[in-house]
């Protein structure tokens, strides 16, 4: 996006010579400089000049010009009543966008209506549901920084979900941000951008809002004493700019527009977390784990967790699942608690079917609280929330006979707010129009000066109903008709041919090719008459609207209360629908660390989209907590350890799980380096990605994890590769003690379940059918026997040419092996860590590298080098490190 949006230079020196109503333009052009401003002109949403060109081309609109006499200027329009449409075309081309409307009745103008921004539309900070996509949350993120702290805010304007911490590690953002996915950002003076990834608008803002008592205060306006609320400055500064950014953007919305901010009261809390209290989804783990999008294959997207687990039967419930999933808990007595709800519902399918079939009935309330909070809700708005609360008693009902605390303390947080109930019943009418202002909205018998002013309008469109026939006795003029429009009023038309016949009474209003139109003294007074009850009535509507909506707004903290338990409720009869239909097990949670006992383990995403699936058992404890998978591409290794991860996230979640049996431990972290991609823009490679996680993984991981590890390693060559997997494999196993489930090609690592104790081998056995290869998908003990690579490309359809080939060179390979008394680890010790030295000595390192060309033995400098590392102590950064230089230093050779 441009870095600035005002107006050109040129405008700005000519201001003077411009006319009021371009001048105008002019001036929110400057005051708005980082947005695309869109002028209200009439019905239209005008841009001017550079602006123009830009909507024009955006939008594939008409490009056309206005001219007055300062000259000639390109204007493209969009139409107010279909706005949305075209600011969302803007927003998904990186533009801001404040909209400028008329805040002065034109009637009262005496000179340019007056015009002020009332909302600037940023991808963080929608409220439109013709511009909010889905029922997920929608983040604009804070970042500040105070001292070596810094404060992360997250806050969803369309539904008042705000959450903040704060921490001293910069990576522990990052890992933040991929758990929220935040669409914009603000950042305050030295925090840093770099955790931002590129789907994230970051936006400049005020730089005053992040300094001095300015956050402080904010904060302490809208939630109290920022000291009790908050709980570092950090924080303060970033709760505090963002509450700042987003009146910012709401400018002065609202009905009764001064120029003022507008606050958003419907924010009545924030909530302070600790990324400690929930089990940590990185930004790579979710992508890995296709928790909510699935990575396409052949330009094919399939399923995610998210989708096969989404049994909610409203919005509020399907946004909690996701916040359920993306923040699994990490205190055992909480998680418990979710499950002796979700095994309760799952026993009871007609309290599940029965709570299912009212939540159907409840709209996304959150989001409607927010509207008229911000005085956008209409009346239609009214009634939805109505019939939301309407449910309530039934919901309450359905678990009067719960067992369960947590079903329990849900029945008793269940809150109709009767009297809002009964106020919207009595108040709106049942079917009430989108227009607030013109009428129709409030119910009869609601208000005695409505009813009286109503039955005003209405006995003289009655009287005037029976004017034509009477009219008709009177002239003896039988085409005589009474009729109305918006610009002439009530008129009596007859023809041409029998204006003789009228009456010397009737005054001429309008004269049409083939009849004349009258009024008579009577009509003009009750035309009077009608015309001022209908508008004191529609005032009076509306007067009366705004008074209901105002004190539905007075009690947003409670309806947000029963949005959340609502939301909760729905998440627990979704994980137990599912646990009934799919056949899902209650996890237990035992004592002992670095416990996996899953029996009969299945991936809940693969089961439901494959015809058919083969569970597979996992144990993995404190003396055998890695696990090295070995088998065939496809035989189901990458399947397995993401079904290990997902059972594990969702027992953490509240969820029972896809297996017959699963005792676990707590995980705290879930690292992955599943799979291969580069980041060309990035200047990255498919291997330094790689290699990039895997420093994270290392750097980060703790005992209580549980590490997922797939071909790590291929990305360079084969020398290389299993080196680091060698030392990788130590450095896990030694220095940290997480639960890993290492899958990899490279056989010789199989070894280290020799020389490491807890290191054990898992393989994925296939069976030859001639050329053919048979997967059984079934895991055993022990390392694989072959990788079948070959037989795996032909039933990949690799021409037979190369097949063949690839069989030939193989057989060659092997022979020569034999021949030279090599065995299929290359020459790799197994032993080779007891002696101080690495899995692959230095001997085979040179060999494997340099090939039969001895270009290696031609440096002894290169060979002295190696001979002098002592690997037994290196750290696995610092043996890439090495790596890269004697590889650097056999290419120059």
């Amino acid at each position: 996006m441009d870095a600035a949006l005002g107006p050109p230079e040129r405008m700005a020196d000519r201001a003077d010579e411009l006319t009021p109503m371009m001048s105008q333009y002019f001036e929110l052009c400057s005051a708005y400089e980082d947005s695309l401003v869109l002028f209200q002109v009439g019905d239209f949403y005008e841009a001017f000049c550079d602006a123009a060109e830009r909507v024009s081309r955006l939008c594939e609109i008409t490009l056309t010009k206005r001219e007055d006499s300062t000259g000639e200027y390109p204007m493209a329009g969009i139409p107010i009543d279909n706005a949305e449409s075209y600011i969302e075309t803007l927003l998904d081309a990186g533009y801001r966008v404040a909209v400028a409307d008329q805040v002065q009745d034109p009637d009262e103008a005496t000179g340019v209506v007056d015009r002020a921004v009332t909302r600037i539309v940023t991808p963080g900070t929608l409220t439109e549901d013709e511009l909010l996509r889905t029922d997920d949350n929608n983040f604009v993120a804070c970042l500040a920084r105070s001292g070596d702290r810094y404060g992360l805010a997250l806050l969803d304007v369309s539904t008042g979900d705000f959450y903040v911490t704060s921490t001293t590690d910069e990576s522990a953002v990052a890992d933040e941000l991929g758990r929220f996915s935040p669409s914009e950002a603000v950042v305050g003076p030295d925090a840093p951008t770099d955790p931002f990834d590129d789907d994230c608008m970051v936006t400049p803002h005020d730089r005053s809002a992040f300094e001095g008592d300015s956050p402080e205060r904010l904060v302490e306006s809208y939630f109290g004493d920022p000291g009790t609320v908050l709980g570092t400055a950090a924080e303060v500064r970033a709760c505090g700019a963002l509450l700042d950014y987003a009146e910012y953007t709401r400018g002065a919305e609202g009905d009764d527009t001064d120029g003022e901010r507008d606050r958003l009261d419907y924010l009545n809390h924030v909530t302070r977390y600790d990324p400690r209290e929930y089990m940590l989804l990185d930004r790579v783990a979710l992508e890995s784990l296709e928790l909510f999008e699935r990575r396409a294959v052949h330009g094919r997207a399939g399923a995610t967790l998210v989708e096969v687990l989404d049994e909610t039967a409203c919005a509020l419930g399907s946004r909690e699942l996701k916040d359920w999933l993306r923040r699994p808990l990490t205190e055992r007595e909480a998680i418990e608690a979710r499950h002796d709800a979700v095994g309760e519902l799952a026993g009871d399918v007609r309290t599940r079917e029965r709570l299912h079939d009212r939540l159907r009935d409840v709209y996304d309330v959150e989001r409607l609280i927010s509207r008229v909070s911000r005085a956008r809700a209409n009346a239609r708005d009214l009634r939805s929330l109505k019939d939301t609360l309407d449910v309530v008693p039934e919901i309450e009902a359905a678990l009067a006979d719960a067992d369960c605390a947590t079903l329990r303390e849900i029945r008793a947080d269940l809150d109709a707010l009767d009297e809002i109930r009964d106020l919207i019943g009595r108040a709106i009418r049942a079917e009430p129009p989108i227009e607030v202002t013109e009428g129709g909205v409030i119910a009869p018998g609601y208000d005695e000066r409505l009813d009286d002013l109503r039955e005003t309008e209405r006995s003289g469109k009655q009287w005037i109903d029976s004017l034509e026939a009477q009219e008709r006795d009177r002239t003896g003029i039988d085409s005589l008709k009474v009729g109305h429009n918006s610009v002439h009023g009530y008129y009596i038309e007859v023809t041409n041919a029998n204006l003789d016949s009228v009456p010397d009474d009737y005054t001429r209003r309008q004269t049409l090719k083939n009849s004349e139109r009258f009024y008579t003294p009577e009509l003009k007074a009750r035309e009077d008459e009608i015309i001022q009850a209908e508008q004191r009535a529609d005032d009076l509507e509306y007067d009366l609207f705004r008074e209901v909506r105002d004190t539905v707004a007075a009690e947003s903290e409670r309806i947000q209360t029963l949005a959340d338990t609502l939301a909760r409720l729905d998440v627990l009869a979704s994980f137990a629908t599912v646990a009934a239909e799919y056949d899902y097990a209650r996890p237990a949670f035992v004592d002992d660390p670095n416990r996996t006992e899953i029996e009969g383990g299945r991936h809940p995403v693969v089961e439901r989209t494959q015809e058919s699936f083969v569970p597979n058992d996992t144990h993995l404890d404190a003396e055998n907590c890695f696990a090295v998978l070995t088998g065939p591409n496809m035989s189901g290794k990458s399947t397995y350890m993401r079904q290990v991860a997902l059972i594990q996230l969702l027992a953490q979640a509240g969820s029972f799980v896809p297996a017959a049996d699963a005792r676990l431990s707590l995980v705290d972290r879930v690292f992955t380096r599943v799979g291969a991609s580069d980041d060309i823009a990035g200047g990255k490679s498919t291997f330094m990605v790689e290699m990039t996680e895997l420093a994270e993984i290392l750097a980060s991981a703790t005992d209580s994890s549980l590490i997922l590890l797939d071909e790590v390693g291929r990305g360079t060559s084969t020398t290389d590769g299993l080196a680091i997997a060698r030392a990788v494999t130590e450095y896990v196993h030694d220095e940290i003690g997480a639960r890993t489930l290492f899958a990899t090609h490279h056989h010789e690592l199989t070894d280290a379940a020799d020389a490491l104790d807890g290191v054990f081998n898992l393989h994925f056995a296939a069976d030859q059918d001639g050329q053919d290869v048979v997967f059984d998908h079934e895991i055993r003990q022990g390392p694989a026997a072959a990788s079948y690579g070959v037989e795996v490309a032909r039933e990949a359809g690799i021409p037979d040419a190369v097949v063949d080939r690839s069989r030939e060179l193989l057989d060659a390979d092997t022979a020569d092996r034999s021949e030279h008394g090599k065995n299929v680890t290359n020459g790799h010790r197994p032993d080779a860590r007891t002696n101080g030295e690495t899995a692959a000595t230095a001997d085979d390192a040179t060999a494997g590298r340099s090939g039969d060309d001895g270009a290696a033995d031609a440096d002894p400098d290169l060979a002295e080098t190696i001979r002098e590392q002592n690997l037994a102590t290196t750290t696995p950064m610092e043996a890439l490190a090495l790596l890269q230089d004697l590889q650097e230093r056999v290419e120059d050779e």
